[in-house]
């Protein structure tokens, strides 16, 4: 179990997951974070947009996750602050047939090269295509903008109330 003051080791069996290795909490002694970090290198998609930012899209890979964020490598420098969308794939089949992604929104916290940390702010398991598909352009739905809006608008009406 993990807390603030360090971290106890407790080990979890992939076979769980749908996998054969041992897994275990990806947190060191000296780690003060409240939540576990789980080493876990699945293939990502992500999206990122903010305000004076450039829509972008990419591939990547998963560090390791958590149930506050996510640590991933990018194709290229995210900045930080930005709104992110990420789409993982999830080592687990829904019954026992269908592949599944989990889609993250959230936002940059840090970086450090092609390295990314980024908050889970809101998350959802979808059915995901049994064949690889290419990266796609942002998707015309704008989902990750529609959703950055959303954000920004209560961030705007907490500061107005605050300063009433």
């Amino acid at each position: 179990m993990c807390n603030g003051m360090g971290a106890q080791m407790h080990y979890f069996h992939a076979t769980e997951l749908g996998g054969t290795k041992e897994m275990a909490p990806a947190t060191t002694a000296k780690d003060r974070r409240a939540k576990c970090r789980f080493v876990m290198e699945r293939e990502l998609r992500y999206k990122v947009t903010g305000e004076r930012i450039e829509p972008a899209c990419g591939v990547g890979r998963t560090i390791n996750l958590c149930s506050g964020g996510v640590a991933f490598l990018a194709e290229h420098p995210l900045p930080e602050g930005a709104f992110v969308e990420l789409s993982i794939s999830w080592p687990v089949l829904l019954d026992e047939s269908c592949p599944m992604r989990l889609n993250v929104f959230g936002r940059v916290l840090r970086t450090a090269g092609l390295a990314v940390a980024c908050s889970i702010d809101k998350y959802e398991f979808r059915t995901a295509p049994r064949v690889f598909r290419p990266a796609t352009p942002i998707r015309e739905d704008r989902m990750l903008q529609r959703w950055a809006d959303g954000t920004r608008k209560v961030l705007r009406m907490s500061v107005a109330v605050a300063g009433a």
